[in-house]
C-alpha cells in the first residue's frame, strides 16, 4: 500500500540512521524532509484528517459559540488548501455538512461554508466534480443570485467561480440558474476566461 506519510517516515529513518551511532552531540537527528504531517504521524499528534473532522463537529455543535464556529470554519479552510485535505473531503464524509452549511441562518456561516467550498474546488477537478455531484454548483449558482448579504454573496460568487474554471461540466450546470442578461445566450466555455470573469464580475454587482 502506497503510504506517503510511511514512506517520508522509512526515508527520513534511512537517512538518519547513523545518527545514534555519532556521539557528537552537534550532530542531532534532522526532521529535514519530513511534512507538518508526516512529522505529527511520528510524535503522535493530530493528523490532518483529525483535524479536519474536529472542526466540522465544532461547526455542527450546539454547544460551540458562533465565535468559535467561524474559527473552526477557519481552520477548515486553510486545511484544505491543500490538495490532498482537500480530495480528502469526500472519504472523511465530510461534504454533505459543509455544503448543510449553505443554508444556515447565520450569515457569518454561510459566507464561511462557501469560502471554504471554493477553496477546496479551485484548480481541483476532483473535487470539482464531487461539488457537481452533490448538487453543489446549483446551489452556489443560486446563492450568487439570491444571497442578500453581501459579504455572504461575494464568496458564493468565489466559489461557484472556482468550481466552473477549467471544468466544463461544472459551467454547463451553472449556467441553468443564471439570468440570462448575466450569462448571455451564447455557449459558455471554460477556456474563455474573459467571458467567465465578466460573469463573475456581473454576479457580483448584481442586487437581486
Amino acid at each position: 500500500m502506497n503510504n506517503p506519510e510511511l514512506n517520508s517516515l522509512l526515508k527520513w529513518g534511512v537517512e538518519n540512521s547513523g545518527v545514534s551511532r555519532d556521539t557528537n552531540p552537534d550532530h542531532p537527528p534532522s526532521n529535514r524532509g519530513l511534512n507538518a504531517e508526516t512529522i505529527n504521524t511520528l510524535f503522535g499528534g493530530p493528523s490532518d484528517a483529525d483535524l479536519m473532522k474536529e472542526s466540522m463537529q465544532a461547526i455542527h455543535s450546539p454547544d460551540v459559540s458562533l465565535a468559535d464556529k467561524v474559527t473552526a470554519f477557519d481552520n477548515l479552510e486553510q486545511l484544505v488548501e491543500n490538495l490532498d485535505n482537500a480530495n480528502n473531503l469526500e472519504p472523511l464524509g465530510l461534504w454533505s455538512p459543509l455544503l448543510a452549511q449553505l443554508d444556515n441562518l447565520e450569515p457569518d456561516m454561510r459566507r464561511m461554508a462557501a469560502w471554504c467550498i471554493g477553496t477546496a474546488v479551485q484548480n481541483n477537478v476532483k473535487s470539482q466534480e464531487r461539488l457537481l455531484a452533490m448538487g453543489g454548483v446549483q446551489k452556489l449558482a443560486k446563492l450568487a443570485v439570491e444571497e442578500k448579504d453581501r459579504s455572504v454573496k461575494k464568496k458564493c460568487v468565489y466559489a461557484l467561480s472556482s468550481s466552473i474554471r477549467n471544468y466544463q461540466p461544472a459551467a454547463n450546470e451553472a449556467v441553468k440558474y443564471l439570468p440570462s442578461d448575466i450569462v448571455g445566450t451564447d455557449h459558455v466555455s471554460t477556456e474563455d476566461m474573459d467571458t467567465i470573469d465578466a460573469i463573475m464580475e456581473k454576479l457580483r454587482g448584481s442586487g437581486r
